[in-house]
């Protein structure tokens, strides 16, 4: 499969010294669709069968695109080939605040082991299900990559949270880098 070889590229010079592979700046041929797909809960599976080497699913975490298509791919210098994403293709595992230069901070590190800032580079939204109201909170992590926070996460976050009148509204949420994200309404699921 030659999109191994892409994947070896990769590994030899996987940053040029940036941190992460440039794929937004790759422009190689479609090659089609692989068996591959990641599940709600951040697991990837290839083929049916989930990959249980946490090195390989970070590597390839660090080669997936979200394209204005509304798909997924991984992408090398040579080929590009899409996959399935059934929610986010990364879940918020841990949250940790800290104090910084404008106040409060809000690290969220996801099951892939990138940690960033909630900020209004990357910022939190939350939707709520149309049904039954529960809440669904992600954060972007880079390029149209966001993360699902897991539950745990998300009960983190709402033990950080303070309420503030938003429109009139009592409203749950967090600040972080000086800016405040808000949760849910008060008496609204982050209350349950």
């Amino acid at each position: 499969m030659d999109f191994l070889n892409g994947i070896d590229a990769i590994k030899a010079d996987p940053t040029n010294g940036s941190g992460l592979p440039p794929v937004h700046a790759w422009n190689p041929p479609f090659c089609g669709d692989i068996d591959m797909r990641i599940a709600r809960d951040g697991t990837w599976f290839y083929e049916g069968t989930p990959i249980g080497r946490p090195a390989l699913v970070r590597l390839f975490s660090t080669i997936l695109r979200f394209d204005e298509d509304g798909k997924y791919y991984l992408v090398t210098p040579v080929e590009k080939v899409g996959i399935q994403v059934d929610d986010a293709p990364f879940v918020g595992v841990r949250i940790d605040r800290q104090d910084g230069e404008h106040g409060p901070e809000i690290m969220v590190t996801t099951n892939v082991g990138d940690t960033m800032v909630i900020d209004r580079a990357l910022p939190l939204r939350v939707t709520l299900a149309p049904k039954t109201q529960e809440p669904s909170p992600y954060v972007l992590v880079r390029h149209n990559l966001e993360a699902l926070l897991s539950r745990p996460a998300f009960y983190e976050l709402v033990a950080l949270s303070e309420i503030r009148d938003i429109d009139g509204e009592p409203t749950h949420g967090v600040w972080s880098r000086g800016q405040f994200f808000p949760i849910a309404p008060a008496g609204a699921p982050a209350d349950a």
